[in-house]
């Protein structure tokens, strides 16, 4: 099958996808244009609520198992587009709309190299590939939701916009909620635990806070308070201030070890974490795949950005056209030859280690 062909029609896929809303949770629509997709190059594929997918033709049980997958969830536009972000506009090499770098260029182009390998006899890998709904959102139906259903996966290209450079390590997310409290009291009253007033203390030490674990892959651990929020009137003091904490982990700890360090060091009545299955993830950069890719010039590095990969228990790597710095920007837009050379790459790279 010739890379070309499949590089054309991937770019019309992408069109089509813009051009269809499908914001996380409300996807049916673009799952039901990856599904045309499937049908006419006559692969046998399932759908799985708004995730579709499918296993190369010769699947052969006692092979390992190498997952493709990106999502064709996005978020939604914000005020500062100027163009129309359900249209698939190109201009100047670029293909503008929202979704298209975040992640339908990876989504489309990896669809294409699966089906350039689909029919394949003797691959040293199966493959399978999940078009993931609810990414965006880390929603109960994504990708998390297939792992129980595919064929059990050992090692996973997840496609997000890297610039074609191979992430081999990506930070995990705790969000906490924190509550810390006071006495409250009437304005014009005297009041030396106003807890607004300790909360500059608290934020303070939010700040200055650092985690000893460093990571050669993916730096320190990030802590930011993100959100905060107190009081109703303004002539009362409030008994309790809410606090949200973003964090963002390395590799040198696991999400539980994150909270057992907050809940027992932060300044704060109490401090919750909202999930802690959002784990960092990696792959050993002596992994077929990361060697594969270094042979070919592609550099790696470790991604701040959480993507599907923190689902995943097994190895994987982040690799996919576009930039991550366009995601969720507006006027988002990819260059086509970003999705030309996507596909080759992907292509060259899994015929170095799967063939």
């Amino acid at each position: 099958m010739m890379i070309q062909e499949l590089t054309q029609d991937a770019i019309s896929l992408l069109k089509q996808l813009i051009e269809t809303q499908s914001f996380s949770s409300e996807e049916d629509q673009t799952a039901s244009h990856i599904e045309g997709w499937f049908q006419r190059y006559g692969i046998d594929f399932k759908r799985t609520k708004n995730n579709v997918w499918a296993v190369n033709k010769h699947f052969k049980a006692g092979k390992p198992t190498l997952l493709l997958n990106s999502h064709h969830d996005t978020v939604k536009p914000n005020s500062a587009y100027t163009k129309d972000p359900f249209k698939a506009i190109v201009e100047d090499g670029k293909l503008y709309g929202l979704g298209s770098n975040d992640a339908g260029g990876c989504l489309v182009s990896l669809i294409a190299t699966f089906t350039y390998y689909y029919n394949h006899e003797n691959l040293n890998y199966n493959l399978v590939i999940v078009a993931s709904a609810e990414e965006e959102s880390s929603g109960a139906n994504g990708l998390n939701s297939m792992l129980p259903i595919i064929p059990k996966v050992d090692v996973a290209i997840v496609g997000e916009p890297t610039l074609m450079n191979l992430a081999v390590a990506e930070k995990g997310l705790v969000v906490f909620d924190a509550v810390l409290t006071g006495t409250p009291s009437h304005a014009a009253h005297p009041n030396d635990d106003n807890v607004i007033y300790k909360a500059i203390d608290t934020l303070q030490w939010f700040k200055d806070y650092r985690f000893e674990k460093g990571s050669e892959a993916l730096g320190d651990v990030k802590l930011t308070v993100s959100q905060i929020s107190a009081g109703k009137q303004h002539n009362a003091v409030p008994a309790d201030l809410s606090l949200v904490i973003d964090v963002r982990v390395n590799d040198a700890y696991s999400n539980a070890e994150i909270a057992e360090i907050l809940q027992k060091e932060a300044p704060v009545t109490s401090i919750t974490p909202r999930s802690l299955r959002l784990n960092s993830s990696s792959i050993p950069t002596d992994h077929a795949l990361v060697k594969a890719g270094v042979a070919m010039g592609r550099s790696t590095y470790g991604s701040p950005t959480l993507s599907d990969q923190a689902v995943l228990s097994c190895p994987s790597l982040k690799l996919g056209p576009g930039d991550s710095t366009r995601s969720h920007s507006a006027d988002e837009f990819i260059y086509l030859k970003e999705i030309e050379e996507g596909i080759k790459i992907y292509v060259e790279l899994l015929e170095r280690v799967i063939v």
